[in-house]
């Protein structure tokens, strides 16, 4: 089984984005709220943007199943406060819940988390435990995107490592969930979001996390770091070093029981390099299409984000390597993937 474990509804019908709008501009102007039930979507709507976008390529890629959530970089933490983050959040996550009843067996939820910035941070926290656990026992999601940086392109939060994250790894232990680590847009115009923002991002946690014992407290909460872990794979001999000069245990003991990345390497040297530095049983297949990357490689004829001829273009892997690239570790690493999978499979 080929499993996509990075998808996003980039292509939601309009009327999603307009009732974003709206919900930002009421509350900038004057602080009111707009009910979730005005945004109106169709089945048919939902549909027609499925089967013509992500489907479609799925198939033509040989792609079984793909893990899906919200648009990554429409998170838009920043915007409004806890009250509109909540909303925008539920929102979301229950057009992706309409999406997988659409669709079962095809596509799985991954949610979005009610974070917030500054302040409202730590009870932000709260709320995301709360809005995860929903998606997973009434939803049936099976892991979540968690943005390190809310404040979306200016870093003020702590450490992902920080124990006012705790709170939301005790329930993502607790439910057996793995996160995503992903930021969202950047309003900083220094930063462009999805190739700087987005990697340096990977690159800023997987750091977070060589300098903690955040696995001491959590030895099975499971992180995964897309976009191939960003500059990670490249400088790996640094953090080695890094670690070694400050007489920590090396990678593989501290963090490659509970950190993993994905495949949204969109050339075959870089993801050549992925698959020599990182083991086998710590890479998910994923390609994000229809996302940051949407054009046709002229070197290759294929689509930048069709990972997977990237991948069966690599001879270095072994057949049980491939396998579990492919589709194993997605299985193990997100712990209730299996049974939402044989449950769709039985409708």
């Amino acid at each position: 089984m080929l499993i996509d474990c990075h998808g996003h509804f980039t292509t939601a019908p309009p009327a999603l984005g307009r009732w974003r709008e709206r919900q930002i501009r009421a509350f900038e102007e004057s602080g009111a709220r707009v009910p979730a039930a005005e945004l109106h979507i169709s089945d048919d709507e939902i549909r027609t943007a499925i089967e013509q976008g992500q489907l479609r390529l799925q198939q033509e890629r040989g792609i079984d199943v793909a893990l899906f959530s919200p648009g990554a970089g429409k998170m838009a933490h920043h915007f409004g406060d806890e009250q509109t983050s909540l909303v925008w959040s539920e929102v979301s996550n229950n057009l992706i819940s309409r999406v997988c009843e659409l669709f079962p067996g095809r596509f799985v939820g991954v949610c979005q988390l009610p974070q917030s910035p500054g302040d409202a941070l730590a009870s932000s926290v709260h709320r995301s435990a709360a809005e995860l656990q929903r998606c997973v026992e009434e939803l049936g999601f099976v892991g979540c995107l968690l943005n390190p940086d809310p404040s979306d392109g200016f870093w003020q939060a702590p450490p992902l490592t920080d124990r006012v994250y705790y709170p939301l790894y005790e329930k993502m232990v607790e439910l057996d969930v793995p996160a995503m680590v992903h930021v969202a847009m950047s309003r900083n115009p220094a930063l462009q979001g999805t190739c700087a923002h987005y990697l340096n991002g990977d690159t800023a946690v997987f750091m977070q996390l060589c300098q903690s014992d955040l696995f001491t407290d959590f030895p099975t909460l499971k992180l995964i770091l897309p976009h191939g872990g960003g500059a990670v794979p490249y400088h790996w001999g640094r953090y080695r070093g890094f670690v070694q000069d400050r007489g920590r245990p090396p990678l593989e003991e501290s963090l490659l029981g509970n950190v993993f990345f994905d495949t949204c390497v969109y050339h075959q040297r870089g993801m050549q390099l992925l698959v020599d530095v990182i083991p086998a049983q710590n890479i998910l297949f994923a390609s994000e299409m229809i996302g940051a990357v949407r054009g046709v490689d002229p070197e290759t004829g294929h689509g930048f984000d069709d990972t997977r001829h990237l991948l069966d273009s690599i001879d270095t892997l072994t057949d049980a390597d491939r396998e579990a690239v492919y589709g194993g570790n997605a299985l193990r690493v997100f712990g209730r993937l299996a049974t939402v999978l044989a449950e769709g499979a039985r409708r």
